[in-house]
């Protein structure tokens, strides 16, 4: 879809117009759904982050200004926030660790191998803890510095650094054993 495409589609949304809105959702819902995947439990909580961002989309869409970006890096943000909205408003996003803890973090190399589907990695995801999965996101995925994440979460730079940590060493754990169902509950333990 081409830039006057997709203007002419802002335009009927912004007048209400229930089939240029239809046909917007139609357009994004699959990248939009990825989003909200990667910071949902399971599809059904996907499901609602999305109904809500979009809700949060049609409502904004007249603060999007074409010159300062294209739609779907404005979407992509509005819909994030949506999600960390979710979060914070249906789990009051439980901190895994203990505030202020100083925990070292081990660097831990990037996993790399084409012999996990991408279905399998986003499955292990969804088993982090919230705290985990959210920091996870926000860091590695949307590029988000600590103090930013520290921000944005209302939790101690700390730990956020102790979260992310404790996140890497799950994920590489479900993709060693790959069993996420075995690891959670080991997690469950040392909590």
């Amino acid at each position: 879809m081409d830039d006057h495409q997709i203007m002419v589609l802002i335009n009927g949304c912004l007048n209400g117009d229930r089939k240029n809105q239809r046909a917007l959702f139609d357009c994004y819902k699959r990248a939009t759904f990825a989003l909200c995947l990667r910071y949902a439990r399971d599809k059904f909580q996907a499901q609602d982050m999305l109904q809500e961002g979009f809700i949060k989309v049609f409502k904004d869409l007249a603060s999007y200004n074409a010159s300062k970006g294209a739609l779907w890096t404005w979407m992509r943000r509005v819909i994030i926030n949506a999600c960390l909205q979710y979060i914070r408003k249906n789990r009051k996003f439980e901190q895994e660790c203990f505030i202020g803890e100083e925990t070292d973090v081990v660097q831990y190399e990037d996993v790399s191998s084409s012999s996990y589907s991408p279905r399998d990695l986003l499955s292990y995801l969804q088993q982090l803890p919230n705290g985990y999965r959210t920091v996870f996101n926000l860091h590695v995925m949307e590029g988000y510095t600590h103090p930013e994440i520290a921000e944005i979460l209302n939790i101690s730079i700390n730990t956020s650094k102790s979260q992310l940590s404790k996140a890497k060493a799950f994920l590489r754990k479900c993709l060693k054993e790959g069993n996420p169902e075995n690891v959670t509950s080991k997690l469950a333990v040392t909590r």
